[in-house]
């Protein structure tokens, strides 16, 4: 959201950290229960027969139940995450974020009916709302006070969270998409040292998953809530930087696993995960490392679900930040270029390099984009800024990009960044309004062309990786307990087949590529850690341990102990496979086939990988004195007999 990172003025005042640390939320024992919602009178009929939940991703397009493209044209409505500024007392309007005090709630409530907002938002064209929360929101049990719904007084005497669920369900019931947003910890504005750096600033992260589990199983029934957008803007904080895959407390990649395997296996498996990359990392002072790494980490390292048709990555871009400039002026600003200062070309260069290159077909990293912030105000006159604002909403017209405007709802006189602000009688100001300068760019990003109708098919490749424990992500694995105990072990989401493995470091690679899903019914599985089913005069890696599957079986995963190949884990074929394969060798240069479908899944280390129209069968490897016990050889055989 549009602030300015005030990282360095924070380092030099004691008064801040200790604020920081002492910004935790107020624990309760109890979350309130939703409150019966009336149905709402629709705004418009047309939005609830357009599309049908749920939501899942083809590739790097987001598709509905049909298989028809669902493009995510969204805006930010925020409130529910918290607008006290941090400083001076919370019940002084001049504290909170433009002086707008949301109370909690997603803002306009006290201006707006709510079904007057939305037929508002169906005029802005829009088709989802991304809906911000805090934790701190979740376990608020005192009710807002009167004045905050004086426009919705069907809401007063409600709990904060009770006020969420009849905005999701008014949403909803008029035909939006809505993607609930962990914003912040506490109810506090985002977005510089505040105690919310963080998915566990405020709060460990059992805590978080735990909250995210309760969030997505109150709305399961709700089949248009298609999505958990899991943290906002993960940073620095006074003291450390986030990672991607270090394996530590900080390590923002691992925890966005988490908690979407924790969402989809306990919560509600038909949500969209919406994972945003590193907003900032190091010191904005010149000579200082620092960054804004956004989702450049995933060419490396990629996240792989339960559910292969479900993640989503998303990333921020507003014209005063820059690829490696915090946003700020005067302490903490450095002499590194602003997205606004950049020419069109070198614009649209870095959106690619930190963001859309995720689009790309055909990559263990391969979904779609939503660039889920972006937005400039109403009052805006610079001509770097407009030309920006200009240049970044052709670039997501021409690319046919989702994306979510910050923010939806203001106060007239207040937030001129709002597409559409409210006076205290509830006349609305805004982007419909003829006189407002964004109006023109905002009419061509929702009329530009757009792919639309079914979408077809492509192959899915994702990666595994066992760095720093299990990635078992097959769900009929999972139901069968632990396969090899005490090792890391790893196996492909469901659907999909091991295709490729790395010689060191632990990687895989899975795949439906040619066969769609190889796997026969049920659950039979075999874990092979010895040569019992290599045939008699079948020595396909001579002088190396051999883990082949039986006849009729494939590779679904591996489990490793440190460096050694600990075993191989098999599936039966739905249908007859072929049984005459050939040896991959990858212990001393990569084998991999000419087009290197899948992409890099193991950098900087030697990988084998099986041609489109094959399977693996077996790992090859070997335990003599000075050599690497990772996999050396990898038997590829004819998909078909």
């Amino acid at each position: 959201m549009p602030t300015i990172y005030r990282l360095v003025k924070y380092l030099t005042s004691a008064t801040a950290v200790l604020a920081l640390l002492t910004t935790a939320p107020t624990a309760v024992a109890t979350v309130p229960e939703p409150v019966a919602t009336k149905a709402l009178p629709q705004a418009t009929a047309a939005a609830a027969d357009t599309w049908q939940p749920p939501l899942s991703t083809q590739g790097r397009y987001i598709v509905d139940a049909r298989g028809d493209r669902f493009r995510l044209k969204s805006a930010n409505w925020d409130g529910a995450q918290g607008s006290w500024t941090g400083s001076g007392s919370i019940t002084d309007p001049a504290n909170h974020h433009a002086g707008q005090d949301s109370y909690g709630i997603p803002l306009g409530l006290d201006r707006a009916p709510l079904p007057a907002l939305l037929a508002d938002f169906h005029a802005l064209g829009i088709n989802s709302i991304r809906l911000p929360f805090s934790n701190e929101m979740i376990h608020a049990t005192a009710p807002v006070p009167d004045v905050a719904v004086a426009a919705n007084p069907q809401l007063r005497g409600r709990t904060p969270l009770q006020i969420y669920d009849a905005v999701v369900a008014a949403l909803t019931q008029d035909g939006f998409a809505v993607i609930l947003n962990n914003h912040t910890n506490t109810s506090r504005w985002c977005c510089g040292i505040d105690g919310n750096e963080r998915w566990n600033s405020s709060q460990s992260t059992q805590q978080w998953t735990d909250d995210w589990v309760f969030m997505a199983r109150r709305y399961a029934t709700d089949s248009r809530v298609v999505g958990a957008d899991l943290y906002n803007e993960v940073r620095r904080d006074v003291l450390d930087d986030p990672n991607w895959g270090s394996g530590d407390g900080h390590d923002w990649y691992s925890a966005a696993q988490q908690a979407a395997d924790r969402i989809l296996t306990e919560g509600n498996p038909n949500l969209l995960i919406v994972i945003e990359g590193i907003n900032w990392t190091g010191v904005p002072v010149d000579g200082l490392p620092h960054d804004r790494p956004t989702l450049t980490p995933v060419r490396t390292l990629s996240h792989t679900l339960v559910d292969a048709h479900k993640l989503v990555y998303s990333a921020h871009f507003y014209g005063y930040t820059g690829p490696r400039h915090s946003g700020a002026t005067g302490i903490g600003e450095t002499h590194d270029a602003r997205y606004q200062d950049l020419t069109r070309d070198q614009l649209y260069q870095v959106l690619a390099d930190q963001a859309f290159y995720v689009t790309t077909e055909g990559q263990h990293y391969t979904a779609p984009v939503w660039i889920s912030e972006f937005g400039i105000g109403a009052n805006e006159t610079g001509s770097a800024a407009r030309t920006w604002f200009g240049n970044i909403t052709d670039y997501f017209a021409d690319h046919d990009a989702d994306f979510a405007y910050w923010p939806l709802v203001g106060w007239e006189g207040h937030d001129d960044w709002a597409l559409l602000r409210y006076d205290t009688a509830g006349r609305r100001y805004g982007i419909l309004d003829q006189g407002d300068w964004r109006g023109t760019a905002w009419s061509h990003l929702m009329t530009a062309p757009t792919r639309t109708g079914t979408i077809t098919p492509v192959p899915v490749w994702r990666m595994l990786t066992t760095d720093h424990g299990d990635q078992v992500q097959s769900l009929r694995v999972r139901a069968g307990g632990d396969w090899d105990a005490g090792a890391y072990k790893a196996a492909c989401p469901d659907g999909l087949r091991l295709i490729g493995l790395s010689h060191t470091s632990g990687r895989g690679l899975c795949t439906d590529i040619t066969a769609g899903d190889l796997r026969a019914a049920g659950n039979a599985q075999t874990v092979v850690t010895d040569e019992r089913h290599v045939p008699a005069g079948g020595d396909w890696a001579s002088g190396y341990t051999k883990l082949q599957c039986p006849a009729g079986q494939f590779l679904i995963g591996y489990s490793r102990r440190g460096d050694r190949v600990s075993a191989a884990l098999c599936a039966p074929g739905r249908t007859p496979l072929g049984a005459t394969g050939r040896t991959v060798w990858f212990d001393r240069s990569d084998t991999r086939p000419a087009d290197l479908a899948g992409g890099d899944f193991a950098s900087g280390v030697y990988k084998g990988q099986c041609s489109a129209d094959e399977y693996a069968a077996g790992i090859a490897f070997t335990t003599r004195v000075g050599s690497t016990a990772g996999p050396a050889a990898l038997l590829c055989t004819p998909l078909k007999p």
